[in-house]
């Protein structure tokens, strides 16, 4: 009998890294080929500045369950949605490259999404609004100690807002209770349940 030893399971943890130095986009698809490869590592670039994150477990579960939830409020209430997740959205000539952690087009498909969300765990150093505002994401979605906040962009800038205009009647603080519920079922069943009333 041969024995069998167990490895040790680990999850890493978010962590954001902000590069030093200056970088030309050039040397940023450098950066990026040099990492293609690294799983759980997305990269971010910004007018020269490129941040690194790593994607931890809470990081993803919480995305995820944003998404879920989100995904039945847009069936029970027969809005139609197109979801592309963290599809890339770069432009050298806009000067940006990222990764939304969720991110739809409402109603058709058009040049940009109209909401992105993110789930920042750690606090990044990245301008988080301009890089969406440059590509005109009507709505940004900031999940961040236990709460979202919401911006809406109006005249080429964004407010934050206590409620979606792209979802007027979503109750986000019903959302976010349903988020922090430890049981994905339970929070669907409460979230359906809230919405319905």
């Amino acid at each position: 009998m041969i024995p069998q030893t167990l490895d040790k399971i680990t999850t890493l943890e978010e962590q954001r890294f902000l590069l030093p130095g200056h970088y030309t986009w050039e040397e940023f698809e450098k950066l990026e080929a040099l990492t293609a490869d690294a799983p759980g590592l997305r990269i971010t670039y910004l007018d020269g500045c490129v941040e690194f994150m790593t994607l931890g477990e809470q990081h993803e579960m919480l995305k995820k369950v944003i998404a879920i939830l989100l995904e039945a409020y847009f069936f029970e209430k027969g809005i139609n949605f197109i979801p592309v997740g963290s599809a890339t959205r770069r432009a050298k000539k806009k000067g940006a490259s990222f990764e939304p952690d969720e991110s739809y087009y409402l109603g058709e498909k058009k040049e940009n999404p109209d909401l992105a969300i993110e789930v920042n765990i750690t606090s990044g150093s990245i301008n988080k609004l301009e890089k969406y505002k440059r590509f005109n994401i009507t709505e940004v979605w900031f999940w961040e100690n236990n709460q979202i906040s919401v911006y809406h962009l109006t005249n080429d800038n964004y407010e934050q807002i206590a409620h979606s205009q792209l979802l007027p009647d979503l109750d986000i603080n019903l959302l976010v209770r349903c988020v922090l519920m430890p049981s994905i079922i339970e929070a669907r069943t409460e979230f359906i349940k809230g919405i319905r009333q």
